[in-house]
């Protein structure tokens, strides 16, 4: 194994992907040099080769809580503040598990008489010292990551018509696809979706590289799409120009 194997790990780890032509200017060796690197860490089911790099791979379960919390954490930051810029106070709305909506969660600290309905214990920590009222669905804890999940939860969520539900996804396919890992998980998310008046996705550019094997359900449940990086594919850019989705790209 190559002494830069751990390094590429762990920028991946870190910012979601990486180049070839970023890491080869990083250790100062070829781009052949690189190309192998990624390809030996493919095969050992470390990364997922995708077009330019490689992201880490996704199979068909997701990455540790902590491990997801450290990737593209800047670029979680960034999503966070231009989401919570969309939300006006005094409004109420859906906040759903993952690392992307605690971002979220953390740029709303400040706002003011918030009703914050949620199914993630770390969203409800992260707001518990501010003006926000809080409520917290039931359903099956997560220890992992603080996810409330299931049956109960869903119908927690459909109790409420929040102004806005604003959740993730852990990856996207070109064709407009939202993708998770967790079906209990996904449906307290769709009931989320169909509860609220209006939908925002927040997800990272690493997702439009991953993979997973359950389907959420399309870009046009969403009305307004933030994330960290333009978007990659055509027909991802179709489908939100067909789907009348409204993308920011943080900065």
């Amino acid at each position: 194994m190559s002494l830069r194997h751990p390094q590429i790990l762990a920028l991946a780890r870190r910012e979601g992907r990486v180049t070839v032509e970023d890491l080869s200017e990083r250790f100062g060796v070829s781009l052949q040099t690189v190309r192998r690197d990624l390809g030996e860490l493919a095969e050992a089911g470390r990364l997922q080769r995708v077009h330019g790099g490689a992201v880490l791979s996704s199979g068909t379960t997701n990455l540790a809580h902590a491990d997801r919390r450290a990737m593209a954490a800047e670029a979680k930051a960034a999503i966070g503040r231009a989401a919570a810029a969309r939300i006006p106070e005094g409004a109420s709305l859906f906040l759903g598990i993952g690392t992307t909506t605690e971002a979220v969660a953390e740029a709303l600290t400040g706002h003011g008489r918030l009703l914050v309905v949620t199914n993630n214990l770390n969203v409800a920590e992260i707001l518990s010292d501010g003006p926000a009222e809080i409520v917290v669905t039931g359903g099956r804890l997560r220890s992992s990551d603080g996810g409330l999940t299931g049956a109960m939860a869903a119908e927690g969520v459909a109790r409420f018509r929040p102004d806005w539900a604003v959740f993730g996804c852990s990856a996207l396919d070109p064709d407009g696809t939202m993708l998770d890992f967790d079906a209990e998980e996904a449906s307290v998310t769709q009931a989320a979706i169909r509860a609220a008046r209006r939908t925002m996705l927040v997800a990272d550019g690493g997702k439009f590289a991953r993979t997973a094997p359950l389907r959420l359900g399309p870009l046009r449940d969403v009305d307004v799409f933030v994330t960290d990086q333009a978007l990659t594919s055509s027909g991802l850019t179709r489908a939100c120009e067909n789907w009348n989705v409204e993308v920011r790209v943080a900065s």
